[in-house]
């Protein structure tokens, strides 16, 4: 069986959790650990991971009651575990379901299904590449939670090719969610040195204990994250020859543990969208702000290794944001040579009307790593989001997006590929430009802007040139449910300006009365809304 058929076959078992009460939330967090105890005996790491009596057959083996406090138990006992891994995703972990017979019937099916494909016993990147699939199909269906910015496999794939990470580099990912970027990015690394076997026995152990470092805030999610390093191999650090519990940290990068993180060669990152409580931004910053987009700016540029470079998925208002925000987009361009902006389309996350960008840059200058004062000197900008169509679960985004915007990018991971600006007509675009025409600059996708032109723009990077012709005609509008949500957030990005403005005006309880009347308006506790500040 292959391993979207297996993924189909554990989502549809999630009806049966559904049945038996299980929210929504919890499928994955339930299917998980059982998920876990199936893989290992399947890729022969029992022996190495889970102590005798605690293994799958040992809960197989039991029906009805018994297997249900059988089961609670275990977890309970995984979550003490020695083994510093296991003990990690097991940390604090119980079941919500409460009927026996439901978690027998979870057991007999899961046991029962195909783990082989045309024969073949399946490796641990086999599994592990069904379990990415769960978490994305997860991702797809959820409405709320993180599932909503999901970042899309494509997407992630783009990135990682085009930075092009490399045997005995530090990876990075301060916002690490289920893992993806450092995956990925593992599996490139795969990929260009025979499955490791091209390295010697300390650059195998590099890439499995070193090589790859994140740090998530959820527990729940950071939990996800270890099974699936796990069963790509990536065991994760140890500090002072001690195993800290693989290889994404349990923290807030915006506090001590993302002060605490190594350096990083390489960056790739999808930090979280929307507003943060000033509580969670504990660091002290160059440039303080409570815009947590514009902190993990910050803690990106400044955490890369001189040379260092980075690839990161952003929200338009760290484009143009001002005050705070214009100084740090100078200390990045100062710091760093930003080469290149990917303006993505509308839709491609599950948010609706959320407006992301992609920025490309490189610690200091290829010709001098350690510059740190006017490295960027031309930036290039891709638009992939004006006259393009509307992208959603009914039109997913796909690779062949994103081809285009490869190809002119070039070879060279840092940007220095020659370039010439053009890139009509692209797949996927709904006005095109007439090839019998002249075609000019203000015409195409792809171009170059002198340091001196952004700056003359006062330090902004939404630079847009081409005219969107779906403002005018009706047929390519997005869906109305698309057009509202991009109004709401516009407006509670406007609202969240305007309520850090009157705090930085000394009008604190004026402020807090605002947010006192939006609570009471939607019905929300105010500490929800105050985590706007």
């Amino acid at each position: 069986m292959n391993n979207n058929d297996l993924v189909a076959k554990l989502w549809k078992m999630c009806d049966n959790l559904r049945d038996g009460g299980v929210s929504y939330q919890n499928y994955v967090n339930e299917l998980a650990s059982l998920l876990f105890l199936k893989m290992t005996e399947e890729t022969g790491q029992e022996d190495d991971l889970l102590p005798q009596g605690m293994r799958w057959a040992d809960l197989k083996g039991k029906i009805g009651l018994d297997q249900l406090q059988f089961y609670r138990n275990m977890l309970v006992q995984l979550g003490a575990d020695e083994h510093a891994i296991v003990r990690a995703i097991f940390q604090n972990v119980n079941t919500t379901i409460t009927n026996a017979s439901q978690l027998t019937e979870l057991v007999t099916t899961m046991d029962e299904l195909e783990w082989f494909d045309d024969g073949e016993k399946k490796s641990r990147d086999d599994f592990g590449d069904m379990y990415e699939g769960l978490l994305q199909k997860n991702a797809n269906e959820t409405k709320s939670g993180a599932g909503q910015y999901f970042t899309p496999r494509p997407l992630i794939e783009t990135m990682v090719r085009l930075m092009k990470p490399q045997p005995r580099e530090v990876i990075q990912d301060p916002a690490a969610g289920t893992a993806g970027f450092l995956i990925e990015a593992d599996k490139y690394i795969k990929s260009q040195t025979n499955d490791l076997d091209d390295l010697d026995d300390d650059g195998q152990e590099f890439q499995m204990k070193r090589a790859f470092v994140g740090l998530e805030l959820v527990p729940e999610t950071r939990r996800l994250a270890l099974m699936n390093c796990l069963l790509h191999d990536i065991e994760g650090p140890e500090i002072n020859g001690e195993e800290i519990g693989g290889a994404i940290r349990l923290g807030n990068s915006l506090g001590n543990d993302g002060e605490n993180l190594p350096k990083a060669n390489v960056m790739l990152t999808n930090p979280p969208f929307g507003s943060a409580s000033s509580t969670n931004i504990t660091r002290t910053f160059v440039y303080p702000t409570s815009n947590k987009q514009l902190c993990f700016m910050q803690h990106i540029y400044n955490g890369l290794e001189p040379g260092g470079r980075a690839a990161v998925v952003i929200p338009d208002n760290v484009l143009f944001e001002a005050g705070v925000g214009t100084d740090i987009r100078r200390d990045l361009m100062n710091k760093c040579n930003l080469h290149t902006i990917l303006r993505l389309p509308t839709g491609i996350f599950y948010a609706a009307g959320v407006k992301t960008n992609v920025l490309f840059f490189q610690k200091g200058t290829p010709e001098n790593p350690n510059q740190d004062k006017d490295c960027t000197t031309e930036t290039w900008v891709y638009d992939l989001r004006t006259n393009m169509q509307t992208f959603g679960k009914r039109n997913p985004f796909t690779d062949k997006y994103l081809k285009s915007f490869e190809d002119v990018y070039g070879v060279d991971a840092n940007g220095q590929s020659e370039r010439t600006e053009g890139v009509y007509n692209i797949f996927g675009c709904t006005t095109e430009v007439d090839a019998d025409s002249e075609q000019t600059t203000e015409d195409c996708r792809w171009r170059k802007f002198s340091r001196d032109y952004i700056r003359e723009k006062g330090d902004s990077l939404d630079i847009t040139w081409l005219k969107d012709n779906s403002i005018t005609d009706a047929a390519n509008l997005p869906e109305p449910d698309v057009l509202a949500t991009e109004v709401m957030t516009e407006l509670t990005e406007a609202l969240r300006e305007m309520n850090q403005l009157m705090i930085e005006l000394g009008a604190t309880d004026q402020a807090e009365g605002q947010v006192a009347l939006l609570a009471e308006e939607f019905g929300l506790e105010k500490a929800q809304i105050e985590g706007s500040k």
